[in-house]
């Protein structure tokens, strides 16, 4: 089962406020970790929401939203996505994780749709037509 780890914005992310050198040293070392584990698929942080643009879709039109945004609870900081055998293995993962702020943070995990989640309305032409998408994908990103 693949997973979304999300690392939730503060105050001090959407701030632009960078992590100190012993926060990225153990990130570094809890990465390896994870990597070593075949757990981390992928990971990175993420540029203030201020940075950011929303698009917001109503039918046919679209409205672009610079940043930033009001809510910095609702926001993200940060992801991984990985690899586990179940929530609990995710879960036990993130309570190793050290703390990915200064002060008070939190961390959502969320899974990843799988084609088999999609059952019957998933055919086969849009099986290998998703399986062809995310090796030319693969190809592009080396």
């Amino acid at each position: 089962m693949r997973f979304m780890i999300i690392v939730k914005a503060t105050q001090d992310s959407e701030a632009g406020i960078m992590p100190s050198e012993e926060l990225l040293t153990a990130m570094g070392a809890y990465n390896e970790q994870l990597v070593k584990a075949g757990i981390m698929l992928a990971g990175d942080g993420l540029h203030p929401s201020s940075k950011g643009a929303r698009i917001r879709f109503s039918g046919a039109k679209r409205a672009v939203i610079d940043g930033p945004f009001a809510e910095t609870k609702e926001l993200i900081a940060g992801f991984w996505i990985w690899q586990c055998k179940s929530m609990e293995e995710a879960v036990e993962w993130v309570k190793r994780c050290p703390n990915p702020m200064a002060g008070d943070s939190e961390i959502e995990i969320r899974r990843i749709f799988e084609a088999e989640d999609f059952g019957e309305a998933f055919t086969p032409e849009l099986r290998e037509q998703e399986e062809r998408i995310r090796a030319e994908a693969a190809k592009k990103t080396g």
